[in-house]
Parts: C-alpha cells; sequence; structure tokens
C-alpha cells in the first residue's frame, strides 16, 4: 500500500460526500463538480503512486482491442441485470419510483451532451480508476486480493448512503460488486473503463429506465 493512499482516500471520502450531500454549489453542478473530483483525486493518486502509474501504462498498451471488446460486452450484460433490478425493486418498493426519479433528476439544468461527454472523457474512466485502480488496487495490495475487493465495494457503497436515496445504494453496490469482480478477475483499468462508460451512457442517456 501507499503510504500517501491512506490520505487520498479521506480526500476522496469527503469530495464525494459532499456531493451527494449538497450536489450543488452555485454554478458547480453534480456534473462538474463528479468531473472536478476524480480529476483532484486522481492526480493525488498519480503523482503520489508510481506502482499505480506503472499498472495504468502496462494496462492501455497491451491487448487494447481485446479489452475493449470484454468491456463493451461486460456493460451489456450489467445493463441486463441493472433491467432486471429495475423491474424488481419497482415491484417490491413503494419508493422505488420516487428513488429512480431522483437520481435521473441530477440531469436536469444539464445539457445531455455536456453530460455524455463528462460520462465518456472524465467521470466514466475516473470512477473506475480511482475507485477500482486505485482504491481497490491499494487495498487489496494490503490486505489481500478478496479482502481488498470487499472493502472497496462496502466503501463505495457507503458513500452513496449520503444520498439517502436507497435505490441508488443497492445501484452503486451492484456496480461496485460487478466492477470490482472484473478488476480483482482481470486488472484492467481498460475493460473497466469502457465497461463503465458504455453503461453509463446506455442508463442515463440511450436507453434509460423509465421514472
Amino acid at each position: 500500500m501507499n503510504k500517501y493512499f491512506p490520505y487520498i482516500l479521506v480526500v476522496a471520502l469527503l469530495l464525494f460526500i459532499s456531493l451527494f450531500v449538497f450536489r450543488q454549489i452555485g454554478w458547480l453542478d453534480f456534473w462538474w463538480w463528479m468531473s472536478a473530483n476524480l480529476v483532484v483525486t486522481l492526480f493525488l493518486g498519480l503523482i503520489s503512486d508510481g506502482k499505480f502509474r506503472k499498472r495504468i501504462s502496462g494496462d492501455i498498451t497491451s491487448s487494447v482491442w481485446k479489452k475493449m471488446g470484454l468491456g463493451f460486452l461486460s456493460a451489456v450484460l450489467l445493463y441486463l441485470i441493472f433491467f432486471i433490478g429495475n423491474e424488481a425493486v419497482r415491484f417490491l418498493f413503494d419508493f422505488a419510483d420516487r428513488d429512480i426519479g431522483q437520481v435521473y433528476g441530477f440531469k436536469d439544468g444539464a445539457g445531455t451532451l455536456r453530460i455524455g461527454l463528462l460520462m465518456l472523457l472524465i467521470i466514466g474512466p475516473g470512477e473506475e480508476l480511482l475507485w477500482r485502480g486505485y482504491i481497490q488496487g491499494n487495498l487489496a495490495e494490503r490486505y489481500g486480493n478478496r479482502e481488498g475487493f470487499i472493502i472497496a465495494v462496502l466503501v463505495y457503497g457507503a458513500i452513496h448512503v449520503a444520498t439517502g436515496n436507497l435505490v441508488l445504494v443497492l445501484a452503486a453496490l451492484t456496480g461496485g460488486l460487478f466492477w470490482g469482480w472484473m478488476y480483482m478477475k482481470y486488472r484492467s483499468v481498460l475493460i473497466n473503463s469502457v465497461s463503465h462508460v458504455v453503461w453509463d451512457l446506455a442508463v442515463f442517456l440511450v436507453f434509460p429506465f423509465s421514472a
């Protein structure tokens, strides 16, 4: 585990919990704020952790097309899982429609093109680089692959509790389990990043679940 990791993890938790509590401060809306958080935390991780930089460099320069294809297929699978989950939570919980509507409410006031570009260039890749590549990677180095995976999933799910939205917390845990397992198995942020980007675009912009 990198010696600066605990401090950067605390910074990440404070930034993302604040994001989910307040969602917007002045002109800084949810999407700009999310992007800024990722840029700041990843910058700190990259400049302080040589092993992290080396893992990324090796990953994005080998078997690129194979990894991109696997990432795309995994996104399709995850979308199907969420499609089934969407129907299940609506059947089981009276508040599901409200919670799902609140998630899509994050888009209010933000242009579709801007959201799509931020998801493609910063948010999708950034989340995988941060939560799986950096955080899960360091936790696995310290506690072992399985334990690091479990802790990373719990942390990823826990920050979403600040939203007060149970459906979003369940979605974050599902995504965390899926992408965390993929990272544990393949050790590829490229696979995960493609998966996350395609899934984000599908769920939020292309084939959203009706509220």
